[in-house]
């Protein structure tokens, strides 16, 4: 396996990105105790419950990579049991963002990036870099990180989004960075992290974390048509004017994909919210 950087002068498309503008709703996970009460059958057995999940969403956004090096048979495992069109989004190794200089990521980077990913093949969706609530953004330090992400891996393009938490990454300074990189932003809802839906990259990721114990589906009625709204205007090329920005709505632009997880809050309401959000969008996930 070769990745290769990221130039700055390119844009980073996949072949999915390059194909109709698609938008793509799911939870973080599958294997959440709580979900074998009020999402999956009665008596399903676990070994079945991925399988099971990735027919009712579109996507799932895995959590495991994060703390552990995962062997290439369980991505291959993870490919063979979803359906043809589902999509799997990686939260990279936290060795590669958790530290002082992100300058000297590289030899985090390249053991997740050859750890077997690619053995999920086109089921491979963007890789998200999470960085801790007290990583300050340097520009420089931030620049030098964004250099060592790989824009291919066995010929096939990756997609890179950055989930930033702290309040200094809310400056053009960031904006600018992310988009000659070419690297999407997360969106989140949550009060507790930094919520900006300035685009930097060619797709749109966001990560909903507001869900309430109290409500069948998470969201309230109005939330999820107001998402869905949203989820639309972004696939066509728009940007949403509700939303937090540091310069407010983006002029229209191409359609891009977008990708919506409801993750936290009263996560035992994720699989609730996110098929919610599907059926009003009109979406009608793929089963084989």
């Amino acid at each position: 396996m070769t990745p290769q950087p990221a130039p700055t002068s390119a844009a980073n498309h996949s072949p999915e990105a390059q194909a109709a503008p698609r938008i793509r709703v799911g939870v973080g996970g599958w294997t959440y105790p709580p979900w074998r009460d009020n999402f999956f059958p009665q008596g399903l057995p676990q070994s079945q419950e991925l399988a099971y999940a990735s027919r009712q969403l579109s996507a799932i956004e895995v959590n495991g990579t994060y703390y552990s090096t995962m062997k290439p048979a369980s991505f291959k495992k993870w490919h063979d049991e979803t359906p043809a069109d589902f999509v799997f989004s990686l939260k990279a190794s936290r060795y590669a963002t958790n530290r002082r200089v992100l300058a000297e990521a590289g030899e985090s980077i390249t053991r997740f990036v050859e750890s077997g990913i690619s053995e999920l093949g086109h089921k491979l969706g963007p890789i998200v870099w999470q960085f801790m609530p007290g990583k300050v953004f340097e520009a420089g330090d931030f620049e030098a990180f964004l250099a060592l992400l790989p824009q291919q891996l066995d010929g096939r393009a990756l997609r890179h989004v950055v989930d930033v938490r702290h309040e200094s990454f809310m400056t053009q300074a960031f904006l600018a960075l992310a988009r000659r990189y070419k690297v999407a932003t997360v969106f989140t809802d949550a009060d507790k992290f930094p919520s900006f839906a300035d685009l930097t990259g060619d797709f749109v990721y966001a990560r909903l974390m507001l869900s309430e114990a109290g409500l069948a589906s998470g969201y309230d009625e109005a939330a999820l048509s107001a998402w869905a709204e949203r989820a639309r205007n972004w696939a066509a090329g728009g940007a949403p004017d509700d939303l937090p920005s540091l310069e407010g709505p983006a002029e229209a632009g191409a359609p891009r994909d977008v990708f919506i997880y409801f993750i936290n809050g009263a996560k035992e309401k994720a699989p609730a919210a996110a098929m919610a959000l599907l059926a009003r969008l009109g979406v009608k996930v793929a089963v084989t």
